[in-house]
């Protein structure tokens, strides 16, 4: 089976009517929200596997602590 070929591979975005500020916002939106941009910047380094997974805790540990936060009670105020 072949792969239709429909232009070019990855994020484009059409430009109409020579408006290139609408198209630029648009392209940064696909951007955003496919996390590119993210990808790329965690492979520009190489990480250590103990290191991602030590990274990772800690972020699990900091969510887990912002979410007993907000379940907590507000001090009484007297």
């Amino acid at each position: 089976m072949q792969r239709q070929n429909k232009g070019p591979k990855g994020l484009s975005v059409e430009v109409k009517d020579g408006n290139v500020s609408v198209a630029l916002r648009k392209l940064k939106r696909k951007v955003d929200d496919s996390n590119l941009l993210l990808d790329v910047l965690s492979k520009q380094f190489y990480e250590k596997p103990t290191t991602e997974r030590k990274r990772k805790k800690g972020a699990a540990k900091a969510r887990w602590r912002k979410k007993l936060r907000e379940q907590q009670l507000p001090k009484k105020l007297y």
